[in-house]
């Protein structure tokens, strides 16, 4: 469990060092999917929502990917419940998950990525509010 725990925080000291230094070098990774198809990924406008985040902007942040913004904390009290289940000795909450869950996770990712490049949900698109 204490592996799992510092795996975790070196993730995210990991990623706020990545923040950081990108915004100080621009050094930000370009969205592959984006360079060679022109079309958004699930994941486009995740780093820009994190630095958004990072500078207290919460609405742009949204702007960027409401999905992830959403999605990212529920995941973290996810890992959480399932480090405390494990600490007590309960069974974890992946074994309970049901395989239409994570069925229904990718669906959702999919379709988000798929409705945010049809000019009639253009609003799902990263944004920049000025």
């Amino acid at each position: 469990m204490k592996k799992k725990i510092i795996t975790f925080l070196l993730i995210i000291i990991g990623l706020i060092i990545y923040l950081i230094l990108g915004e100080h070098l621009n050094i930000f990774f370009k969205c592959p999917i984006r360079s060679v198809f022109h079309l958004y990924c699930p994941g486009c406008g995740s780093t820009r929502m994190l630095r958004s985040l990072i500078h207290g902007n919460i609405y742009q942040a949204f702007r960027f990917n409401p999905l992830l913004f959403i999605a990212i904390p529920l995941y973290i009290i996810y890992l959480l419940l399932n480090l405390w289940a494990e600490k007590k000795g309960k069974i974890s909450i992946t074994k309970k998950l049901e395989p239409n869950i994570w069925y229904f996770l990718i669906f959702l990712f999919v379709t988000y990525g798929i409705l945010r490049n049809i000019p009639l949900f253009k609003f799902l698109a990263p944004t920049l509010i000025k």
